[in-house]
């Protein structure tokens, strides 16, 4: 068996992971996501190659699953708060973008599970207020106070990332 250290830190709700890739007898890839780790197991045959695009797809495997668990809850937690939901939403891969407005419909970046719940659930108020009210009123962003308070930290640690 030989190990291969990425050195990459990979984060998931804000808090880094170490990626380690260790090639072994396994006839598929595997990601196996512990304390603070994130393992992933490739057969021996791989060693010899570049591998950067597998793990890369490895890893957004990973972000979908969590996204598909964790965005339904906040999804209606948003919902339940504001009292008006999306027709629909979607999780979808953007380039350089965590979340959009199309018409009636929220689409969310699978990779914003890297960022904090707190910056997670702040563009989700954010989307769905952009549904209801006009982003240039004075409106959107008194509703945006009134539900999250410290909207204004939220975007500062956004500062640069399109939403």
């Amino acid at each position: 068996m030989r190990k291969e250290d990425t050195n990459k830190s990979v984060k998931i709700f804000g808090v880094s992971y170490e990626l380690k890739v260790i090639y072994k007898r396994v006839k598929a890839p595997k990601l196996n996501l512990q304390k603070k780790l994130i393992e992933i197991s490739l057969p021996i045959k791989y060693k010899k190659l570049n591998n950067e695009i597998l793990i890369e797809m490895l890893l957004e495997k990973m972000y979908d699953a969590i996204a598909s668990k964790e965005l339904d809850i906040i999804m209606e937690k948003v919902r339940t708060t504001l009292k008006f939901a999306p027709e629909d939403y979607k999780i979808m891969r953007l380039d350089k973008r965590l979340a959009k407005c199309l018409a009636n419909r929220i689409i969310i970046n699978p990779d914003i599970v890297r960022y904090r719940k707190e910056i997670i659930e702040y563009v989700v108020f954010y989307e769905f207020c952009k549904l209801k009210i006009s982003k240039t009123s004075k409106k959107f962003y008194e509703t945006l106070k009134k539900y999250m308070p410290n909207y204004e930290n939220y975007e500062f640690e956004l500062v640069g990332v399109q939403y």
